[in-house]
């Protein structure tokens, strides 16, 4: 993007640009750390210029999804994973609002349950998976099983699995394959998937976590747990570069979202959304000729109440 001045607009191709860069389709060369955390068309875009470019791109996704709604073949699925502190909970609150919630549903993946423990890895998934014409957000997903899993090995542990299957690196290989054989049969069934790792910087997760101790309202989202985690950062980016790198296809892409800046983020996500919603040039459901010849009839009826 080139410079721009502070009154130039922000056009379609400027906006589909910022996507571009942060859409990862090919696993070859990735590299977590040649993606910015902050904003990276300073020059073109602003809080004030995003937050305005944010509620056209959310009225536009609503008046897509009922479209999507109303066609009801293809299903979209939104796969968010971050490290804590990033907003994903905020960003599917902002993103979806205004959307109609009966087309719309989001699933949080917490901790899996012995009935979870009993299936593979992908079993409580599938039972999640959004309908055709509908919109599935999962607030953390599958890929837990390739991150919180490979970071902490008590929780592979208690999955159970024979040892002979859980030996060397070649099973979080196998995982990843797995994965992206998974998403490539929902593509081939209807259902879009789209990914997003939100990319918070790490003095950025300081920030909002003193933000979490010092405000009282805040302090309900701070766990001890959270500092654990954060120890174990250089861990975590390891396993989500590989993640993406394995499982990063133009059928299911993944986004690295910058994620320093909330209202860039949740832009960039509405953008992408929009996008993937357009390319499938959804028509609304055309009414046959005899649906059509019974239109006369019922308006006589409605204008003789």
């Amino acid at each position: 993007m080139s410079h721009r001045s502070d009154d130039a607009p922000v056009g379609p191709d400027d906006i589909r640009d910022l996507v571009a860069r942060c859409r990862v389709t090919s696993g070859k060369h990735f590299r977590l750390a040649s993606h910015t955390t902050g904003n990276p068309v300073a020059d073109l875009l602003d809080k004030a210029r995003g937050r305005a470019l944010l509620g056209r791109g959310i009225a536009e996704l609503s008046s897509m999804q009922e479209t999507l709604y109303a066609n009801s073949t293809w299903s979209l699925l939104l796969v968010f994973q971050a490290m804590d502190a990033a907003g994903k909970d905020s960003t599917i609150k902002h993103v979806m609002t205004g959307v109609n919630p009966q087309g719309v549903s989001v699933t949080s993946f917490k901790q899996p349950g012995p009935e979870d423990l009993a299936h593979d890895f992908l079993w409580r998934i599938s039972r999640h998976l959004p309908a055709r014409g509908t919109i599935g957000i999962f607030n953390r997903s599958h890929y837990e099983e390739v991150l919180v899993a490979r970071v902490h090995p008590e929780v592979l542990a208690a999955q159970r699995l024979p040892p002979s299957l859980t030996d060397g690196k070649r099973f979080w290989d196998h995982r990843l394959e797995d994965i992206a054989a998974f998403e490539r049969h929902l593509g081939r069934s209807g259902t879009r998937v789209l990914k997003f790792f939100l990319h918070v910087g790490r003095d950025e997760q300081k920030s909002r976590f003193l933000d979490r101790l010092d405000e009282p309202d805040k302090n309900w989202k701070f766990s001890p747990a959270d500092l654990e985690e954060r120890g174990r950062w250089d861990d975590y980016m390891a396993a989500y570069e590989e993640a993406i790198g394995a499982t990063a296809t133009e059928a299911a892409p993944w986004f690295v979202v910058p994620a320093d800046h909330k209202w860039l983020m949740r832009l960039i996500v509405v953008a992408a959304v929009v996008e993937a919603l357009r390319s499938l040039d959804l028509q609304p459901p055309a009414v046959s000729d005899e649906v059509r010849a019974s239109f006369a009839a019922a308006r006589a009826a409605l204008e003789a109440e």
